[in-house]
């Protein structure tokens, strides 16, 4: 019993730091919501967020603004077409001991820190862009013959301009599975505009307060593991995925027909992690399926390649994720006779 109450008391207590911690980026941010429950469930289940939208959507402020609010290390990398593997991992230096004698130092770059924005990753040529993927996944950075640890907590928030694509390298396959969410940043409404305009033009600048610490933000992560998720919900996670991949015999005729290739397993770990963090952060001790459907599709959308019937019909990788949605069947719970 006293571990189910610690528990409810934790769940408690997450819910009064999401709701300061959104209070505390609407001091700075209008609207939004979707956007940074989605970046707090990736952080609080140690996941990666690819943040894209036209310029001028606030993405790097809104990044910028929870690293202020998370006492944590954040570094800025602006990727560019010079932008070399070296200035993100750190580089061995020449250097000249107490003792006199030269040898090799290892420089670590901006990799190295708690929350990494990378600034319009898709600037930057693919050799560049790999040198991420080791960090990314196994939290490491190796040079030469050796192997150092990132800090912890570590993530990766990344933005992308979808509308220019001159002097563009997009992302391969590989590395965009390796962000938990494709965040979709989107026009602001007619009164969120209006609010954006008055704040933005009147001179002030609002400050922040911090909220959560490293140790803090590690502590969490180790606790919404803990967020129950019944066989149920686990086998509709596992049909919805199942169903987006075109040559599977579980999948609707219209995905075999509008998609070329779908979601490998690491799209269920990311569906199930994320509806953990959604539950987490409303203060429920466990999953249902409204919060699998909520983290869909941003884990999906850069899972899923529409093929050019699709394109020429119209759809997009959203359009088809909510149809699949609609298709596949929830679970039928048993009743007993």
């Amino acid at each position: 019993m006293s571990e189910k109450r610690d528990f409810d008391e934790f769940l408690e207590k997450l819910k009064r730091h999401h709701e300061l911690m959104t209070e505390e980026l609407h001091k700075v941010i209008v609207g939004q919501d979707a956007v940074i429950d989605q970046i707090l469930a990736s952080i609080f289940t140690g996941g990666h967020c690819l943040l894209v939208g036209v310029p001028g959507l606030a993405k790097t402020l809104v990044v910028a603004t929870i690293a202020k609010i998370l006492d944590v290390q954040f570094k800025r990398i602006q990727f560019t077409p010079d932008l070399m593997p070296s200035d993100i991992t750190g580089t061995n230096v020449l250097d000249e001991n107490d003792a006199g004698k030269r040898e090799f130092r290892f420089v670590q770059g901006p990799v190295f820190t708690n929350i990494l924005l990378a600034d319009e990753i898709n600037r930057t040529p693919p050799k560049t862009q790999a040198a991420l993927l080791q960090a990314m996944q196994e939290r490491e950075v190796t040079y030469g013959q050796n192997t150092y640890p990132l800090p912890e907590p570590f993530f990766v928030i990344a933005t992308q301009n979808p509308i220019e694509q001159e002097g563009t390298y997009p992302l391969p396959e590989a590395q965009l599975d390796r962000f938990m969410f494709n965040v979709k940043v989107d026009y602001p409404s007619l009164e969120e505009e209006e609010r954006i305009l008055i704040a933005t033009t009147s001179g002030e600048r609002p400050e922040v307060r911090k909220v959560l610490t490293a140790k803090a933000i590690v502590y969490l992560q180790k606790q919404i593991n803990q967020i129950e998720i019944g066989p149920l919900t686990i086998n509709y996670v596992a049909r919805l995925v199942r169903a987006t991949r075109p040559k599977s015999d579980e999948s609707p005729k219209f995905v075999k027909e509008l998609i070329d290739w779908g979601a490998g397993p690491r799209a269920g770990q990311y569906l199930i992690s994320g509806a953990k963090a959604m539950a987490a952060l409303d203060g429920r001790p466990s999953v249902s399926l409204a919060d699998v459907r909520r983290v869909a599709i941003p884990v999906l959308r850069h899972r899923i390649s529409p093929n050019f019937q699709a394109q020429a019909e119209g759809y997009t990788s959203e359009a088809i994720i909510e149809r699949l949605l609609n298709e596949v069947p929830e679970p039928k719970i048993q009743k007993y006779q």
